[in-house]
């Protein structure tokens, strides 16, 4: 009897060593999101350039809890979670077996979140999470693709990231290099990225001054009647850039090229500044008499000379015809919109044309230095 009982116990532990250790098939995707009470949650699988398709949903419950199951497992991708109107992106490789979600409806679409169960997710939250708090530069994209485990990762990254904008091309086929050229994948990347560049080549071509071209010279006063030559400053590597003090934008970009020159002035980096500020033909015919045109010009100049100082221009090169959108350089470099700017070589080239933000300035200025 003794025996026997010894044998049933052996087997009940061994049994319940089995059941234990035995794996999860296929796989679960569970979430906790605060303040998302009573809703319902869709799991879209995504394809760069393609509309999402639903793949799964599910009732959140009074306490923000919700279950996604998959019997078979989930196929690598990128997928999309919906909860109402907040999307956020998760990323599986197919081998996931629980991949636990928690967080708050109010700041899950910021990626204020976390995640487990799941690597391949947990790179991209941290990476999107830094791009909404605007830490995340386009050199950081760059890294991130070459780093990154999943190929797929980085090219969606790359794709949401940097969009269709043509200068950073370079960083997007890197990606695309990555993935699998016969991949659903591989294929609509590949063909987003051939629009982007056949947008960007169109866009170029339509520029009056082109890269690799002389830069034309630009001799103007400035707010003291000092005369500047852009020919003057050959030898350094000069940013071009045209703005107003009446224009938000040229305002809210303007830290940004502070922030260049301060960091690489002393390594022979400087700004040309031109203003359209001042007065056009249009609007001075519309004063009564030229005494009252020239006030209002006087003013127009004098909001150039404060916008300057507010925005802590540093650089001596500040000029202007003060014609406004007559402005003889503006026509010139072919401006219609403002802020527009030309990197410009040592050797008086044009290097590179309508960079905007720090990050984009440095990345080229680093290029000619």
């Amino acid at each position: 009897m003794r025996k026997i009982a010894i044998l049933l116990i052996a087997g009940v532990l061994a049994f319940t060593t089995w059941h234990c250790e035995t794996p999860v098939k296929g796989t679960v995707i569970t979430g906790e999101v605060a303040n998302a009470s009573n809703l319902q949650v869709f799991l879209d699988h995504v394809v760069i350039g393609k509309a999402s398709n639903v793949l799964a949903k599910a009732d959140v419950d009074a306490n923000g809890n919700f279950k996604f199951e998959f019997p078979e497992g989930i196929p690598p991708g990128i997928y999309q979670l919906r909860l109402g109107a907040k999307r956020v992106n998760l990323a599986m490789d197919g081998t996931e077996k629980v991949v636990e979600i928690k967080g708050d409806l109010a700041t899950i679409q910021n990626y204020q979140f976390t995640v487990s169960g799941s690597d391949d997710s947990q790179s991209l939250v941290n990476i999107m999470s830094g791009l909404f708090q605007r830490q995340v530069s386009a050199e950081d994209i760059s890294t991130f693709v070459d780093t990154v485990s999943n190929p797929e990762v980085g090219a969606f990254v790359a794709y949401r990231s940097l969009g269709a904008s043509g200068q950073f091309l370079d960083t997007q086929k890197k990606a695309l290099e990555k993935l699998d050229p016969g991949s659903e994948t591989g294929q609509e990347y590949a063909k987003f990225i051939s629009q982007v560049e056949r947008q960007y080549q169109a866009q170029m071509a339509d520029q009056l001054i082109q890269v690799g071209q002389p830069a034309p010279d630009i001799t103007l006063p400035n707010p003291n009647g000092k005369e500047y030559s852009l020919s003057d400053l050959k030898g350094n590597i000069v940013l071009l850039d045209f703005w107003a003090s009446w224009c938000g934008p040229c305002r809210r970009e303007n830290p940004n090229v502070v922030k260049v020159y301060d960091k690489y002035k002393s390594q022979g980096f400087t700004v040309f500044s031109v203003s359209l500020d001042g007065i056009d033909s249009r609007t001075r015919s519309r004063f009564p008499n030229e005494e009252s045109a020239e006030q209002y010009l006087a003013n127009q100049k004098q909001r150039w000379i404060e916008a300057i100082k507010q925005d802590n221009l540093k650089w001596d090169y500040h000029v202007s015809d003060l014609r406004k959108w007559e402005s003889a350089p503006a026509a010139q470099y072919g401006v219609r919109s403002i802020p527009r700017t030309f990197l410009i070589d040592r050797e008086g080239n044009i290097a590179a044309v309508n960079l905007r933000g720090a990050e984009q300035i440095e990345r080229e200025l680093k290029k000619l230095l």
